[in-house]
């Protein structure tokens, strides 16, 4: 298109992407709009206490504030955040708002001439079968019937995706994790993609229930038993989109519970924090190794 308008980001073709974006290299997202705030701030430091931060203080984007400027606050959607070859952006919750951010970022990607550019996705998830604070890190994604596609329908037709990760990107983050001091538990797992929160993620704390305990329990320990570790809600979309279009991915996860245990989050903030952050150390592990 000779010009386009990526709504949702409040970005269009009239500017000069490739001067604004064409650096890109990196691009992380997460759910939570001040989960992806936090984590441009790391970068940030990181850039600007690396041997090559002349290189990159003209290319982080600050409002008059002196401060990490959204770039797409005028849209009202959704938050995002380029400091130097690294966007963090939020993708919101679940696959449909998932899939809207990425048709628009690979559009932006695109216009701006981006080459060779990685995708993350880092967040937090129900883990199943391993202690709450483990590190998950997917090797492959499903749906709720254990199928490894993303399914839409389009033009009245279903079509089906497969929503497979880049494995030697896999195998590269694993090694990294494996290297790094930590007093937590990282592993490599399938990931489940579920559709809503509560009752496709066979909970029983939701507002409609049609099962029992028993029958949670059991669905769940099947899921274990196919090699799951975790549930989320956007990995299938994430995995295949960026297959589809040709860009590496990958998922990197903290479980904020053990589902065989229970449905609650019982940890306290200062814990649930520390959390959060795992993920994100070992995706800035991976830049700084790959600048």
């Amino acid at each position: 298109m000779t010009q386009d308008t990526l709504y949702h980001l409040a970005i269009d073709t009239n500017e000069d992407l490739p001067k604004r974006f064409g650096d890109i290299r990196f691009v992380a997202m997460g759910g939570s709009a001040g989960r992806m705030l936090a984590f441009a701030k790391r970068v940030q430091n990181e850039l600007m206490n690396s041997p090559k931060a002349n290189e990159y203080i003209d290319r982080i984007e600050m409002n008059e504030l002196n401060e990490l400027k959204n770039v797409s606050e005028k849209a009202g959607r959704y938050c995002m955040y380029k400091i130097g070859p690294v966007l963090s952006v939020n993708h919101g919750m679940g696959v449909s708002s998932l899939n809207i951010l990425l048709h628009e970022l690979i559009k932006l990607l695109h216009y701006a001439k981006c080459r060779n550019v990685v995708m993350f996705r880092i967040g937090t998830s129900g883990g199943l079968g391993v202690e709450p604070g483990t590190v998950v890190i997917s090797d492959s994604a499903c749906d709720e019937l254990l199928d490894d596609y993303y399914k839409l329908n389009i033009m009245g037709e279903r079509h089906w995706r497969p929503a497979i990760f880049d494995r030697s990107l896999v195998d590269e983050l694993e090694q990294l994790s494996n290297e790094m001091k930590r007093n937590y538990h990282t592993v490599r797992g399938r990931t489940m993609c579920a559709s809503d929160f509560y009752e496709t993620q066979s909970r029983i704390d939701g507002a409609i229930c049609n099962y029992g305990i028993n029958e949670k329990i059991a669905r769940l320990r099947h899921l274990v038993d196919n090699g799951i570790r975790n549930i989320e809600m956007e990995a299938t979309a994430f995995a295949s989109m960026c297959r589809y279009t040709g860009i590496r991915c990958a998922i990197v996860c903290c479980t904020l519970l053990n589902r065989l245990d229970g449905d609650q989050v019982n940890v306290d903030k200062s814990t649930l924090e520390s959390y959060q952050i795992r993920p994100q150390e070992l995706i800035l592990a991976y830049i700084r190794k790959h600048l």
